[in-house]
């Protein structure tokens, strides 16, 4: 399949993992968090969608097995929860499976009420809701981006005109968009914010500085500095090589057409 194909099929990121490097790093993942617990995580490492749902799970303090899926051959197990989209990330809580990872954050924040990170009040939960959609809805030029090999000015406009939003009407003054703790809205926008560097790097453009975002910096600072967070970053450097890999196929791609 082309790559344009997967593109338009919405299938980016079973395409991006496809790799012939990447089964060493999926054996060795694969051997993470195997605890019997009744939580179960089906994702992929590279995932920005996965990370939601892994530091949802952080904060509130579940336990949960993660299981690594291989999205160029994927599991009986995988196609069994999700036989729909056939993607990550998958949360299976007592043989129950829940897709799509904002659908997931909001399973889990009802399922299990401790630590909350969404507002009690229902002003301020509506508030809520609207940032992550425009969370879910705007993020996507990041990853269009991405895929753009030529013509890129129109993306990186909509990217900045995103992040300016975001600063003046979302974040404010507020250390959290909730207020003084993380909660949904901070992890689906710094979600966007921790894979647009690595995008940054990799198509050689720089629309996140902390010159023009100054709010959205300092957030995102604190935001990583959280301990459940912190310890559970994505390394970077991998992160930064796959996709420069995965960047130079579609250029290579894109040049044959």
């Amino acid at each position: 399949m082309r790559g344009n194909d997967v593109w338009a099929k919405g299938d980016w990121f079973t395409w991006l993992m496809k790799d012939p490097n990447y089964n060493d790093m999926y054996q060795f993942r694969s051997l993470i968090g195997r605890n019997m617990a009744e939580v179960k995580l089906h994702g992929a490492w590279a995932s920005a969608f996965c990370y939601r749902v892994i530091w949802a799970l952080k904060l509130k303090g579940i336990a949960y097995d993660y299981i690594e899926e291989d999205l160029s051959n994927k599991s009986a197990l995988l196609l069994k929860y999700n036989p729909v989209h056939k993607k990550v990330p998958v949360l299976v809580h007592d043989s129950k499976s829940v897709c799509e990872s904002i659908v997931i954050l909001e399973y889990i924040e009802e399922m299990w009420p401790q630590n909350p990170l969404m507002p009690n009040d229902p002003y301020d939960r509506a508030l809520a809701h609207f940032w992550i959609k425009f969370a879910e809805d705007r993020g996507a030029t990041v990853w269009k981006m991405f895929r753009s090999v030529q013509d890129q000015e129109n993306t990186m406009k909509e990217i900045l005109e995103m992040l300016k939003t975001v600063e003046e009407h979302g974040l404010g003054e507020k250390k959290f968009f909730h207020g003084d703790k993380i909660g949904l809205v901070d992890i689906a926008f710094a979600s966007i914010v921790y894979w647009l560097q690595i995008i940054e790097d990799v198509a050689g453009v720089k629309l996140f500085e902390s010159h023009k975002f100054t709010r959205l910096h300092a957030w995102f600072e604190k935001f990583k500095r959280v301990p459940e967070i912190e310890e559970n970053l994505p390394n970077w450097g991998e992160l930064l090589v796959f996709f420069k890999r995965r960047r130079e196929k579609l250029v290579a791609s894109s040049s044959l057409h």
